[in-house]
């Protein structure tokens, strides 16, 4: 069986840096009818938890560790018995709103992390964080990427633990590379493709260097 995406959309508050913002987060399922992977666990475990039903959860897995991507993630672990995946350059924002939880292991560039047919290969994408990653299915035509690239440019690169030059850098030799009909699903909104940001994205590549 092919494996499909499935989008839930939670609420809740996105705090760094002394603010706190509403804010609404992708919540992404990838798999079949017997097993699944969660895509940033975002605020509502409970929720997500349905969302899986009665399938394997086999592995959640957090594009970056700002706490409104990260902040269900042990407590879906916990329910579900899944194991939670961050890149290890994330693990001081990770502390910020886990310090007594450590995530189960650690992404690395290049690893190819499976479930029901999809192949998710990871790139990691530093910039909106030092540990972001985008999950890359060619199978799907899909990349999932968190904060790192939005409908209309990158993620914000106006806070702590954020850097333009290097999100810049990303994009362009990570994203960019990849076939422009390729689907982009993100962490904030809706979803677009790697040709649809291309002509834009170049202005932010000029602005970035």
């Amino acid at each position: 069986m092919t494996a499909r995406i499935e989008r839930l959309v939670t609420s809740g508050q996105f705090t760094l840096d002394g603010g706190t913002w509403d804010v609404e987060n992708n919540v992404w399922l990838v798999g079949d009818d017997r097993e699944v992977i969660v895509i940033d666990a975002a605020h509502d475990a409970e929720a997500i938890a349905r969302a899986v039903g009665d399938r394997r959860l086999t592995a959640i897995v957090c594009t970056h560790a700002h706490n409104d991507h990260v902040n269900a993630a042990p407590r879906l672990a916990d329910l579900t018995g899944a194991t939670i995946w961050l890149h290890r350059d994330d693990l001081p924002l990770w502390r910020q709103t886990h310090p007594d939880r450590e995530p189960d292991r650690h992404l690395l560039d290049g690893q190819v992390i499976e479930a029901a047919g999809a192949d998710l290969t990871v790139l990691h994408t530093p910039g909106h964080a030092p540990g972001a990653v985008c999950l890359y299915d060619p199978g799907l035509g899909t990349v999932f990427t968190g904060d790192t690239l939005f409908q209309g440019g990158p993620g914000a690169t106006g806070r702590s633990f954020s850097h333009f030059p290097t999100i810049i850098d990303s994009v362009r030799d990570r994203l960019l590379t990849l076939p422009a009909e390729t689907k982009v699903l993100t962490g904030h909104g809706d979803a677009t493709t790697i040709g649809a940001e291309a002509p834009h994205l170049q202005e932010w590549i000029d602005r970035g260097h």
